[in-house]
């Protein structure tokens, strides 16, 4: 099978081998039970992209311990372990304090695209392993929506390996270490859900990564890993159910910089899939990861109606446009990108199931000279807590998303 490439003929098998390398953030300890299996996936139909994918089990465990102050977090994936334990109070009524491990294959892995190409014989494999610790802080505890903090500091060992079509003169990079440091303030937040029915956040964050002997890669060392890189970026958000018709919309606006940046870096934009990171730079109709941006500011809107009487099935537009500075050697002409899209959706009584089935069109994705570029995919959550007969929402918990890379099996 062609890595990073799905057919029609492929696309059953493409699905049971999937991997997906899942790491997750908190802005506070998540005080819910949670049992959550999340799945997506994007096909391109014109091109080929890289294999733009997530499947993980999320598991959160408070009193983890009986009667005990300690969170169990864990993202699970075939190849992949993201765990924390936190214990809350620790540092104060209302700071916490936690620690975690990561790893496993696939996590650092780049694919480039350069002006609409997918290019394999310059993407590469990349694994890697993180001890963390961090720090949660909630500001106002008496209010009815939070302002939480975060501060986190980690340890990282990065490996890299040619991929399948790596090109043979594409040296790829050096194994290094790394320090990893995220700090940001959030009020308010977002479930890690796809039916909650409310949302509202502002945020503004910070994360650098500070990297030894990373040093040049590529053709004759075309190419370097920055030694220290710097991004910054503010999000808002707000989504609203309406009681009685059940229609909803959800709309983000998103802004962000990014001082020293190199290929690894820089923010990368494309695609729908709306669990593929805390922070998803979603434009329906591109590929996965197709923008390579120091500088973007992007604003997605989606509003959805029921199509019958139970309210268990609806139909969902989405669109989004942004404005991109680009990586200086991955520009294209152009910096305006917009993207809409639609899709069909099912929720079971019970909550537990939801699935929809997606279909997205860019306006100004690059393909073979021409501009225009459409997408098909779906979107899954099976949530083991609502078949248990748990919540179906909590408002006031803010835990990070999932975010990681994908593989199919050699």
């Amino acid at each position: 099978m062609e890595r990073g490439k799905l057919t029609g003929r492929t696309w059953a098998w493409a699905l049971a081998c999937l991997t997906f390398l899942a790491t997750t953030l908190h802005a506070q300890i998540d005080p819910e039970k949670r049992r959550l299996i999340q799945l997506g996936y994007n096909e391109p139909l014109q091109g080929s992209g890289p294999l733009a994918a997530y499947g993980f089990y999320y598991y959160n465990q408070p009193d983890f311990l009986q009667k005990s102050n300690m969170t169990l977090r864990l993202a699970i994936a075939p190849v992949y372990l993201d765990s924390e334990l936190a214990f809350s109070g620790l540092l104060g009524p209302n700071t916490d304090l936690a620690f975690g491990l990561a790893g496993g294959g696939w996590a650092d892995s780049y694919f480039e695209v350069r002006k609409g190409k997918y290019l394999r014989g310059e993407s590469f494999d990349g694994h890697l392993a993180e001890f963390n610790s961090s720090i949660y802080h909630r500001f106002n505890p008496d209010a009815e929506i939070p302002l939480n903090g975060i501060l986190r500091v980690a340890t990282r060992a990065h490996f890299f390996d040619e991929a399948d079509q790596t090109a043979a003169n594409f040296k790829v990079p050096h194994n290094f270490e790394s320090i990893y440091l995220r700090t940001g303030l959030r009020f308010g937040g977002r479930e890690p859900t796809a039916t909650a029915p409310l949302a509202m956040e502002l945020s503004i964050w910070y994360e650098g990564h500070f990297r030894a002997d990373a040093g040049q890669y590529g053709f004759a060392g075309d190419r370097r890993i920055e030694s220290h890189t710097h991004l910054f970026w503010t999000r808002g958000l707000l989504k609203y159910t309406f009681p009685n018709s059940q229609h909803y919309f959800d709309a983000s606006l998103t802004l962000g910089a990014a001082a020293n940046p190199d290929r690894l870096s820089a923010f990368r934009m494309g695609g729908y899939l709306p669990f593929i990171s805390e922070f998803p730079l979603n434009i329906p109709g591109y590929y996965y990861q197709e923008l390579s941006a120091t500088r973007f500011a992007l604003l997605n809107g989606l509003y959805s109606i029921p199509l019958d009487p139970k309210k268990q099935w609806n139909f969902t537009l989405f669109g989004a446009v942004a404005a991109v500075d680009y990586l200086t050697a991955l520009d294209q002409p152009g910096r305006w990108h917009s993207g809409v899209g639609g899709g069909i959706g099912y929720t079971s009584p019970s909550g537990a199931w939801f699935i929809q089935l997606i279909y997205g069109h860019a306006f100004t994705a690059i393909r073979g000279g021409d501009r225009g570029a459409d997408q098909v995919g779906f979107v899954l959550q099976y949530d083991l807590q609502a078949k248990s007969g748990g919540k179906r929402f909590r408002p006031n918990v803010n835990p990070y998303g999932s975010q990681g890379t994908e593989r199919i099996f050699r």
